[in-house]
């Protein structure tokens, strides 16, 4: 009898560094446990319009930055840098979703966005707002960035980022990252914030002991 796989949805926002450097640690429990965990990417706007964005040179982020995330980075092997601006998300989540959509024809294009997505901002500050920067960083990926462009400018997928954060708030979410897992569809915890690898296998390998 085939063993259920574990699905992992993972909520994180493109504008929050503790969701970057939880990356390799993701990427540890994919290539760990390859052939019974699915992982899902899922969208979580921190600061949705109209709610003010941070100030990027404000004592808030200098403050944060310098006690978690350069030291989180260094420990795991990280080059991030404090971005020169603090976008709107909501655009950089739709870009994503189409990207996920193209994978159909160009394998492995969602995930390379959003690999991408974080790189640029918190590496090069990519305006995760504009979509013409979007649309470049597309091209770059050797994806067609006018086709983007255009479902940004329609809405194409602003539903599907919508839904994201329902699913969130239904399970009581409210910061990122948050990993949910789920076995044969239904929920079987969360864990928030960024987590060690070793909390991640732990917490799969539990499962699977459930699971017989």
């Amino acid at each position: 009898m085939t063993q259920p796989r574990i699905a992992l949805d993972i909520f994180s926002d493109y504008v929050c560094p503790f969701c970057y450097l939880e990356m390799p640690e993701i990427d540890a429990l994919a290539e760990h446990f390859a052939d019974r965990v699915t992982i899902l990417w899922r969208a979580f706007e921190l600061r949705p319009d109209p709610e003010p964005t941070l100030d990027p040179d404000g004592d808030y982020l200098h403050d944060i930055w310098g006690r978690a995330v350069y030291p989180m980075a260094a420990e795991r092997g990280m080059t991030l840098r404090l971005p020169r601006i603090q976008p709107r998300s909501r655009l950089a989540h739709e870009a994503a979703a189409w990207a996920e959509v193209q994978a159909a024809r160009h394998p492995g294009a969602g995930d390379a966005m959003h690999r991408a997505l974080f790189r640029g901002f918190f590496e090069e500050s990519l305006d995760l707002a504009d979509p013409q920067a979007l649309a470049h960083l597309a091209d770059t990926l050797s994806l067609n960035g006018s086709a983007l462009h255009r479902a940004l400018e329609q809405g194409d997928h602003r539903q599907a980022v919508l839904d994201d954060q329902c699913a969130a708030r239904d399970l009581g979410i409210h910061g990122v990252p948050a990993l949910r897992f789920r076995v044969g569809g239904e929920h079987a915890g969360v864990l928030e914030g960024a987590q060690p690898r070793r909390q991640l296998f732990l917490a799969m390998e539990r499962l699977l002991d459930a699971l017989g």
